[in-house]
């Protein structure tokens, strides 16, 4: 938790370090006075800084003495230090020292290891209280705690809009699904790609295919208030591909690749060939079997009817159809489009239910 520093500056130290400059650059844009400090003969970062002074190394006699004068001198109201050693020391003297003076960030070795913690406790508590799935014969055993932890930790640096009780839904249904692709239409950053293809391997399901057009002409929706189209202009979809290859690349073990095209055009593509390959993922072979399809594209009713119409032919018995924000604020399109198939199909259908705003059917 940051603590105020009551308008006096705060000290950087050591200044040269990534989060340091990360919290250099947050103190500009909020208007508050930094100095930086660090105990090397010469800093490269000390250029960054409006003010700079050097301390003694942090296990030197002289540093104790050294930093009570520079707070005095400089007016310092708080320290920040991403530093694990420097902040555990300041911590138990700084009372001594300058009374009044606190550290402005928590520990740093908490605050590297929250995440992780964070991702855990998930972890237990979905394998504690897994979420009850009504099909007709029981699911794979659940993964441990650390490879579930792993999933969530890593999904949770990606950004993306798959909150986390989708998430856990998509954890639960992966385990109750057939043999086969996993098919997501519309895949921007990869959020929930790198959900569907860490579940693809937990659960040896199949190869991930991805289809997007990645064009800022196809993330037109027509919502009504025009908010999420506005916001949509300020985008990048070339740069959104690039983000998409970074954030699934490191998963890859030659079981994801993409299409970058419109939905109806990769159908047309899935349904008559049997091989994908790009640049980066190189090529990547399907069965031409959906087990899970997450429908996630353009959610304008129209653009949704028809990634409906185009690939929910495509999934085996037993598979899954994950239609994203039925429930979603902005628009009515998916839940039009869900309601329809549940309506025409319904007989096909063994169970359907609502989490996390995404709509889940499983095919008889």
């Amino acid at each position: 938790m940051e603590r105020d520093t009551g308008g006096k500056p705060v000290l950087i130290f050591p200044g040269g370090m990534p989060r340091s400059l990360d919290y250099l650059r947050k103190c500009r844009s909020e208007g508050v006075a930094a100095i930086g400090a660090s105990s090397l003969d010469y800093d490269v970062a000390s250029t960054q800084y409006p003010n700079w002074i050097q301390l003694p190394y942090v296990n030197h006699p002289e540093f104790d003495a050294a930093l009570a004068k520079a707070i005095r001198e400089l007016g310092v109201g708080g320290i920040y230090s991403p530093n694990p050693v420097v902040w555990n020391h300041l911590h138990a003297v700084l009372d001594t020292l300058a009374p009044g003076v606190r550290l402005v960030n928590d520990s740093p070795i908490d605050d590297a290891l929250a995440g992780f913690r964070a991702a855990r406790a998930r972890a237990r508590e979905l394998l504690d209280h897994p979420l009850p799935v009504t099909v007709d014969r029981p699911g794979k055993p659940a993964v441990d705690e650390v490879e579930l932890a792993a999933m969530f930790r890593h999904a949770e640096v990606i950004p993306g809009m798959c909150d986390r009780e989708k998430s856990c839904a998509l954890h639960e249904i992966a385990r109750h699904c057939v043999a086969g692709d996993l098919v997501e239409i519309g895949s921007w950053w990869g959020k929930s790609a790198f959900l569907l293809a860490r579940l693809a391997r937990l659960y040896d399901i199949g190869n991930l295919l991805c289809v997007d057009p990645w064009s800022n002409e196809h993330l037109v929706q027509d919502d009504a208030t025009g908010i999420v189209d506005s916001g949509s202009a300020m985008v990048d979809a070339g740069e959104a591909l690039a983000v998409f290859e970074m954030n699934l690349l490191p998963y890859s073990a030659n079981h994801v690749n993409y299409l970058r095209l419109p939905s109806t055009d990769g159908a047309t593509y899935y349904r008559s060939r049997r091989c994908v390959t790009t640049p980066r993922f190189g090529s990547v072979a399907y069965e031409g079997r959906i087990a899970l399809l997450h429908i996630d594209g353009n959610h304008a009713q129209a653009a949704v009817n028809a990634d409906v119409a185009a690939w929910s032919g495509l999934v085996a018995r037993g598979g899954w159809i994950v239609l994203d924000d039925y429930m979603w604020p902005f628009g009515d399109g998916p839940r039009r489009a869900g309601d329809a198939f549940l309506a025409e199909r319904g007989s096909e259908v063994e169970t359907a239910f609502t989490m996390g705003g995404a709509l889940f059917i499983r095919m008889a």
